[in-house]
């Protein structure tokens, strides 16, 4: 009986000291890890919305890593695009120069090349590359329908259509801009990189016969006058499909190219009219040079434009449409190569317009990417917050409490040992039994 008592005591011991080992080995591993959930059996629904947690937490960091690289991105376009917006400056500058009549032909020619040289700046300003993509060519612009560049003139009188003769014309007011039948009206217009001019009595011409004569002065049809039937808060279609109407919602007049796309697209035009003794009207010219371009002409195309992946889903992502800032694209240079012409005074007056809508566009291309650059700022600090938010969410799930697994392991281990001791005294005692049987 003693035997079998030894060995049931023997055998509770040894349960005992597996449980405290099992127990003491679960409070370490707390210990270890920093969490009280380390595997399926210690809370199997615990366990799965940890891991869940940790997916987030992962994915999330991988997206605020995408949010700073993005951004990066963007400065670099920034940067090109502040260059080229520092060179139109300058560019403007020498139009101006060469517009002035106290600069001789020579003086022009050397104000021509600078430009040349600029406007190739610009080019190279365009290929400016993240990563190997370009950035500025065009090549990640977004969707597109077939378009019509328009010029909207909104400081002319709301009842003013092309049929209105230039002699009854009258300002947004209300009032007679007083042109004159025996004044002279000048156009000049680029297209392709190329300045045409022409000059004619007012007489009983009307507004829309400006660009009629302008149409006859070399380059083909280039203005589209039919829409300039009727004064209307009408001005198009947009590049996105949609009508545009003016922003106020007041009536304008507003002239189209001729030609769809960017071929047909128009750089600049400049209307002035003077007087008998060749001095220019300057209050009647702020009012009727005052067309300024409303829809740019766009071909048809697909969305290129870049993706950010700025969440932890699929659908949280940001499109980046970047234009093209090339020289052609600003209407600096034409398709064979030509450069915006300031050779002559009538040439770089023209060129003040089409450099004032380089400006514009380049601007607006600007301040898009800014204000993604805006947006992004907000995503970061949206995403570093959902970081902590679910990283102390998953710490009050599955984190241990160390101080209660050091206290655990501590106490489990003493019994252990103390399981230890008492079975080898319990062996001890067999041993001496056996020893009075022999």
């Amino acid at each position: 009986m003693a035997t079998i008592s030894s060995y049931a005591q023997q055998l509770s011991i040894l349960n005992l000291m597996n449980a405290k080992y099992a127990a003491a080995l679960k409070s370490m591993n707390q210990v270890a890890t920093g969490n009280k959930i380390n595997s399926p059996k210690d809370d199997a629904s615990g366990y799965a919305i940890g891991k869940r947690m940790s997916v987030e937490i992962g994915s999330l960091e991988q997206t605020l890593s995408n949010v700073q690289t993005g951004n990066s991105m963007l400065n670099v376009a920034n940067g090109a695009m502040s260059n080229t917006l520092e060179i139109l400056q300058t560019l403007k500058e020498k139009a101006i120069a060469a517009a002035n009549d106290t600069a001789k032909d020579s003086d022009r020619a050397i104000i021509q090349k600078e430009l040349n040289q600029y406007i190739d700046q610009i080019n190279d300003n365009s290929l400016v590359t993240y990563n190997g993509k370009y950035l500025l060519t065009g090549q990640n612009s977004g969707p597109s329908v077939e378009t019509n560049q328009a010029y909207t003139n909104r400081s002319l009188g709301e009842d003013v259509t092309g049929s209105t003769k230039l002699t009854d014309l009258t300002r947004r007011q209300g009032d007679n801009l007083n042109i004159s039948a025996n004044d002279t009206v000048n156009v000049s217009f680029v297209k392709d990189g190329k300045t045409y001019s022409t000059s004619f009595a007012v007489g009983e011409m009307t507004l829309e016969d400006i660009f009629k004569q302008a149409n006859e002065a070399g380059a083909g049809e280039v203005f589209d006058t039919s829409g300039m039937a009727e004064a209307t808060t009408l001005i198009g279609i947009d590049v996105t499909g949609q009508e545009l109407h003016t922003v106020d919602d007041r009536n304008a007049i507003t002239v189209k190219a001729a030609e769809a796309g960017k071929a047909g697209n128009i750089a600049g035009f400049t209307i002035s009219i003077s007087d008998a003794d060749g001095n220019e009207k300057k209050a009647v010219n702020a009012v009727l040079d005052d067309f300024t371009e409303s829809i740019a002409g766009s071909d048809k195309r697909a969305d290129n434009s870049l993706v950010l992946h700025t969440g932890t889903s699929a659908s949280q992502n940001m499109h980046v449409a970047l234009g093209d800032m090339g020289a052609r694209a600003l209407g600096l240079q034409g398709s064979d190569g030509s450069y915006l012409s300031v050779s002559t005074q009538e040439n770089a007056n023209a060129a003040i317009n089409v450099i004032d809508n380089a400006i514009e566009r380049l601007l607006s291309q600007q301040t898009t990417v800014g204000a993604m650059q805006s947006r992004l700022g907000y995503t970061q600090s949206n995403i570093t917050t959902q970081h902590e938010n679910v990283s102390a969410a998953m710490e009050t799930l599955i984190g241990a409490d160390l101080a209660k697994a050091i206290t655990e392991y501590t106490a489990n281990n003493i019994q252990m040992q103390a399981a230890q001791a008492m079975l080898a005294q319990a062996n001890s005692n067999a041993g001496w039994f056996l020893n009075l049987l022999g």
